[in-house]
C-alpha cells in the first residue's frame, strides 16, 4: 500500500526538517484556537499541552476532505522554564522578559507528535506521544537580546528561540534529539509510523 504523509502545521523548519530527511510530505493546515483547546482541558503542565495541541491539530486536519487515505501527523511545541509553560511570546516585550530570565540556564522543550491513520484498508491508528530535549541557553547582553527579538524570529517560536535559525547563537547546549528543539523528531515520527505498520523508508523521496 502506497502511504503518503500530511503535515498539519504551517511551520516552515517542520516541513524543511521532513524535506531534508527525503520523506516524501504534503503540507495541510487547520486553524485551530490553540488557546481555547487549552482552557477547555484547565490546568494541565507543559508536556501535556504540547500533546493536546498536536492531537487537536492532526484530528482538525484529518478531518477535511484532502486528508483522506492519508497518514496525519500534527505537531506542537511547548517550552517549560521554572515549571511554566511558555509557547509563542507573540510580543516583543513578552520575548524580551523571557530570554532575560532564560539566558544562562537551562528550560525542556517538548514537542508533542499525534499520528491518525486515515487509509483506507490502513489501521485506523490514532496514536501520539511527546519527544523532550533540554536547551542550555548561553548569557546574553541587553543588546544582543534586544537585537534578536528586533529581527522577530522569537516571537513566533515556542519558548522565543531557535536553534536552526538566529537564535542558535546563543544556545549552548542541547541534551536529547535536536531535532525536538526545531519542532518534529523524524525518530519519533519512524516510532509512530511504525506503530501503524508503515516503514519510513516507504516515505522516501527515493521510494516513490
Amino acid at each position: 500500500m502506497t502511504a503518503r504523509l500530511i503535515l498539519a502545521s504551517k511551520s516552515p523548519a517542520r516541513t524543511r526538517l521532513l524535506t531534508d530527511a527525503g520523506i516524501r510530505h504534503s503540507v495541510l493546515v487547520s486553524d485551530v484556537d490553540e488557546p481555547a483547546v487549552v482552557a477547555s482541558y484547565g490546568d494541565i503542565d507543559a508536556l501535556d499541552t504540547a500533546l493536546l495541541l498536536a492531537r487537536a491539530k492532526a484530528e482538525a486536519v484529518a478531518s477535511l476532505e484532502g486528508a483522506g487515505d492519508a497518514l496525519v501527523i500534527g505537531c506542537d511545541s511547548v517550552f517549560e522554564f521554572d515549571g511554566e509553560a511558555h509557547g509563542k511570546p507573540y510580543e516583543p516585550a513578552t520575548a524580551i522578559e523571557r530570554i532575560t530570565r532564560m539566558q544562562g540556564r537551562t528550560g525542556i522543550l517538548h514537542t508533542g507528535h499525534w499520528l491518525i491513520d486515515t487509509r483506507g484498508g490502513g489501521s485506523g491508528g490514532t496514536l501520539g506521544t511527546v519527544a523532550s530535549a533540554s536547551v542550555t541557553f548561553g548569557t546574553m547582553t541587553d543588546d544582543e537580546i534586544r537585537a534578536y527579538v528586533a529581527t522577530g524570529e522569537p516571537l513566533h517560536c515556542a519558548g522565543s528561540f531557535t536553534i536552526d535559525g538566529l537564535g542558535g547563537a546563543f544556545i549552548d547546549r542541547v541534551d536529547g534529539d535536536p531535532h525536538t528543539v526545531v519542532g518534529l523528531s523524524i525518530s519519533t515520527l519512524r516510532a509512530l509510523l511504525r506503530s501503524v505498520h508503515v516503514p519510513i523508508t516507504d516515505l522516501w523521496a527515493s521510494a516513490g
